[in-house]
């Protein structure tokens, strides 16, 4: 990279974000993690569902680095196809969340009236419940599994989401280049799509990356408690939910996802907040 790319990098977000120790870091991190719930199929040292009950319960060697289960199954190639279910199931989650969350809030922001009252009054309830709980009622009620899985995370975070973009409708829509657009003959549509949304969309992507994490420890929750992905397919949830019964005889089943879950938290809060730095979000959102 010549040094006019290299200062050019360094300028821009992506340069701002990944050249900070703490974004660095965690921006490797999550690339690195990235491609290997990708390429999971063709890296793991072992398929993920067979069992080999003659090495059951086995520490960690040179075969197996991070051991074996209790049906012989590899824990490391486990826990590769896991990170597969725990970001699809996040990511999708949060991004279907985030797009009905934009367009409920906007509306309510820009319209106001009884639509606006509604949907603050339906918000601020949901807002009042813990989103664990939303989500195990209506994964109770729809059924266990990836699809009811994504859909009860997607739900549990709408409420947070519709204020968020509510909030910067309020503080947008009597801008006056707002005004000005109306007053050229555009339509509410085209004003709320084209111009009020991409402006409120930053604080709500960083939002957005922050719940990733926040959805994670959810999904894994609701694997624990065997509400998320069904056996055999991998989740980080449902391999420490199997491992709680061996903890005092193959404690590793359990560390080793345990510390996958808790790894990737921190990095994506990490990178949300040098992103959020970057970006000066706190700044903005202070100023609206």
């Amino acid at each position: 990279m010549n040094a006019i790319a290299m200062n050019s990098f360094r300028r821009s977000t992506a340069g701002k974000v990944l050249l900070t120790p703490k974004g660095g870091i965690a921006g490797t991190y999550l690339i690195i993690l990235v491609l290997v719930a990708l390429l999971a199929p063709w890296i793991t040292p072992y398929p993920y569902d067979v069992q080999e009950l003659s090495i059951a319960a086995q520490g960690p060697s040179a075969a197996h680095w991070l051991g074996t289960d209790e049906f012989g199954r590899d824990v490391l190639s486990r826990i590769m196809y896991g990170a597969r279910t725990s970001l699809s199931v996040s990511i999708t989650a949060i991004s279907v969340s985030v797009l009905f969350g934009m367009i409920l809030g906007a509306s309510a922001g820009y319209f106001g009236g009884v639509f606006d009252r509604l949907t603050t009054a339906s918000v601020d309830l949901s807002w009042s419940f813990p989103e664990i709980l939303i989500a195990l009622i209506l994964v109770a009620i729809i059924g266990p599994g990836l699809t009811s899985t994504m859909l009860a995370i997607g739900v549990a975070y709408l409420a947070q989401f519709t204020r968020l973009t509510r909030s910067q409708i309020l503080s947008l829509k009597n801008e006056t280049y707002i005004e000005a657009t109306l007053n050229l003959g555009a339509g509410h549509t085209h004003v709320i799509f084209r111009h009020l949304m991409p402006n409120a969309l930053a604080p709500v992507i960083i939002c957005g990356m922050l719940a990733t994490g926040d959805a994670i420890i959810l999904e894994a929750t609701l694997g624990f408690f065997g509400l998320g992905a069904q056996p055999p397919v991998p989740s980080w949830g449902a391999m420490m939910s199997s491992g709680s019964a061996l903890i005092f005889k193959a404690p590793w089943v359990i560390i080793f996802p345990g510390l996958a879950v808790a790894i990737t938290v921190v990095m994506i809060n990490l990178f949300g907040d040098a992103l959020i730095r970057a970006l000066d979000i706190r700044a903005k959102l202070r100023e609206g």
